[in-house]
């Protein structure tokens, strides 16, 4: 398998060189530089061309969240949000400005790793606690309109939106089955199904498209 190429964007020299280490003594992964704020990070991906980029939200001159928006808008590589904020809003912002996922620094080296092959081969990676909080704000809305969300309900059956909401709910197939009194064989077609219709890979990334519009 080929290295994935990884771009770091902290302001912290700690953290940069911290990331730095834990994934260069790795084979699975390539450090092609680091960067302490949006601007840098931005001129060092146009010339490196990365595959994934692990990205802080509060830097000097350019925040992560703009960072975010021109990287996807100029197709410079995947964002994963890596900071130790989890306000909602953040959260919302930077994922709809394009970002992959979004994890709080707080995780084992291997966990990290993991999360960035996950980027790297198209999967959406949320930290569980901030999908919770989100979904539970949803449902407070009561609607499928999210806090300003382009989730199109439109080629849904009632029952299929009832699987939607449950998946975004980090609910499991069992804990679905059980609230809608069918199978698990049955939630898991449904499942299948949706992922198949919007094209995603991961239930995450289902929810993620539900929660905030963006996939």
């Amino acid at each position: 398998m080929d290295k994935i190429k990884v771009m770091i964007a902290d302001d912290s020299d700690f953290v940069r060189d911290g990331m730095r280490i834990i994934l260069e003594v790795d084979e699975d992964f390539e450090v092609l530089g680091t960067a302490a704020n949006g601007c840098e990070l931005i001129k060092l991906a146009e010339i490196n061309s990365p595959d994934v980029i692990l990205m802080d939200i509060q830097m000097p001159e350019m925040d992560g969240i703009e960072a975010t928006k021109y990287i996807v808008e100029h197709d410079l590589g995947k964002v994963l949000i890596l900071t130790t904020f989890d306000d909602d809003e953040l959260v919302q912002k930077a994922l709809r400005n394009g970002a992959k996922g979004y994890l709080i620094k707080n995780h084992t080296p291997d966990h990290l790793k993991q999360m960035i092959k996950s980027v790297y081969n198209g999967t959406g990676v949320m930290e569980e606690s901030i999908l919770k909080s989100l979904a539970g704000k949803a449902e407070d809305r009561a609607d499928t309109s999210f806090s300003g969300s382009s989730f199109d309900s439109a080629g849904y059956s009632e029952r299929e939106l009832d699987i939607v909401r449950a998946v975004a709910e980090g609910l499991s197939n069992k804990e679905i089955a059980a609230k809608l009194y069918i199978s698990e064989g049955t939630v898991k077609n449904y499942i299948t199904n949706i992922l198949s219709k919007e094209n995603l890979s991961h239930r995450t990334a289902l929810a993620v498209y539900y929660l905030t519009g963006k996939k």
